[in-house]
């Protein structure tokens, strides 16, 4: 089997993915920054190579021997990419370029980019991959910018392909509440009702972390020919739903009644999205529900192996904390020195 690089491999689906590599047989190097500390690869940490660093400056010999790079890493949603929009462009658009020319000039075989349907941005009918972007969010436009710098990279050496992921959802090792099947099941177990972003008609593609990393393992392993510098859409037709039905596919997998509450403007991302490339040419179909998912993260909050007030669950907010401690910190220094 071969070597796969996963930047981000201590993130939300880069921690699955590592772990159904693991299953797979390969063998597997991490690069990321830990920002969220390694707790979500604590238990599989004797069985790979873990590297801290960065994409923006990570040394060629990362990629040594390296047969697929799986690039995640990433300030990974819309509003954590509005912190800081020169930041977000510099890590998820240029640092990402930086990864695929490495990978290339160290003769790495496959190069696959965790993309995102979020570059739909707000748009009516059912979008394919050769439909229009309409990226609304910094976030959105970095990942538009970065397809279109990688996949002209793809030659008959180099096979590289971009994934444009649906919304993800289920439990990870590096949980998230702030995606929205999570959020709304965490939000039902703490106050005993949704909370929904108005106005609930706003449509949305969904996947189970668990596919979602299936995904990227099919591309993997499929003849060259049918996905260099190509792009799928990552999800199921099934899974394109509006937040209103969300919240009764939630409420019908733990078992309680549909009531909620409208929180926030109307939320401008509204997209439908086909999946039929991916199914077609690679054969890849979904197999993890929504209900599915709702049940898991329930059960976990009730036994306490996850925590809703767990601030690192929430990306933006955990970045806003550090981003406040780096500012403390250069406040108190003095010439190098803490006083």
């Amino acid at each position: 089997m071969g070597k796969v690089l996963v930047t981000g491999g201590a993130g939300y689906i880069g921690s699955t993915l590592v772990r159904l590599l693991l299953e797979k047989g390969y063998q597997v190097r991490v690069l990321d920054r830990l920002f969220f500390g390694i707790d979500s690869l604590e238990e599989i940490k004797d069985k790979i190579e873990i590297i801290k660093g960065d994409i923006r400056d990570a040394r060629k010999e990362v990629f040594e021997d390296i047969d697929t790079v799986m690039d995640l890493a990433a300030i990974s949603n819309d509003p954590s990419g509005e912190l800081d929009k020169q930041k977000t462009l510099d890590i998820n658009y240029l640092g990402r370029c930086r990864v695929a020319h490495l990978a290339k000039l160290a003769g790495v075989k496959r190069y696959i980019l965790a993309s995102s349907c979020s570059i739909y941005g707000f748009q009516e009918g059912e979008l394919t991959e050769k439909s229009k972007v309409n990226p609304l969010t910094t976030y959105a436009e970095a990942n538009y910018l970065v397809e279109n710098a990688v996949l002209p990279l793809g030659d008959k050496d180099f096979c590289v392909t971009a994934l444009r992921q649906a919304t993800v959802f289920g439990f990870s090792y590096r949980m998230r509440f702030d995606l929205v099947v999570n959020g709304m099941t965490g939000s039902y177990f703490k106050l005993g009702y949704f909370n929904l972003l108005r106005d609930g008609t706003q449509w949305r593609p969904h996947i189970h972390v668990k596919d979602t990393a299936r995904a990227f393992i099919t591309v993997m392993e499929a003849d060259v020919d049918k996905v260099n510098r190509e792009i799928f859409n990552v999800g199921s037709n099934d899974f394109n739903i509006q937040i209103l039905e969300l919240g009764e596919k939630i409420s019908k997998g733990i078992g309680k009644p549909f009531e909620f509450a409208w929180y926030g403007d109307p939320d401008k991302r509204s997209y439908r999205v086909s999946f039929d490339k991916i199914n077609r040419a690679l054969g890849f179909e979904t197999k993890h529900t929504i209900e599915e998912a709702a049940i898991e993260i329930w059960n976990r909050l009730e036994d306490k192996t996850l925590d809703w007030n767990d601030p690192k669950t929430r990306t933006v907010n955990w970045y806003d904390t550090l981003i406040d401690w780096n500012l403390r910190i250069k406040y108190i220094q003095r010439d190098g020195e803490i006083l």
